[in-house]
């Protein structure tokens, strides 16, 4: 029996690009109404260390949580970034600071902190928040 060699795509990809796609899967759960993981997700930005995302939360319990949502979202960010070496590790800080934002205006600011080029794509379409 010949096994046929499956090569997935691994493109690179910046901690930027990361990011947004993190904050639109947070989003599609926040939209579906499951607002504590989409809470989880957005506690505070998740960080690059090659192909590995470092999530802080801030226990346990949350972290427990976070596992079960853990291979959905690994499907996500791995089809939108095209790389199948994508891992996240998780980290329990205790001192973390909920950073959520709640208003329309306020995830609007927190996309031209991660991409500041959405703001010039505003104004070029004179598009309302």
């Amino acid at each position: 029996m010949v096994k046929e060699e499956v090569h997935l795509p691994n493109e690179p990809f910046t901690e930027t690009q990361m990011q947004e796609q993190w904050l639109k899967y947070a989003q599609r759960l926040e939209d579906k109404g499951q607002k504590i993981m989409s809470s989880l997700l957005t506690l505070n930005d998740p960080k690059l260390d090659g192909t590995t995302i470092v999530h802080e939360l801030p226990n346990e319990s949350s972290k427990i949580d976070f596992e079960r949502e853990q291979p959905s979202l690994l499907g996500y960010l791995r089809g939108k970034l095209h790389n199948h070496e994508i891992q996240i590790r998780i980290e329990i800080n205790e001192s973390i600071e909920m950073k959520k934002a709640f208003t329309s205006q306020d995830k609007y600011n927190r996309f031209v902190e991660l991409n500041p080029n959405i703001e010039l794509l505003r104004k070029l379409f004179d598009l309302d928040i």
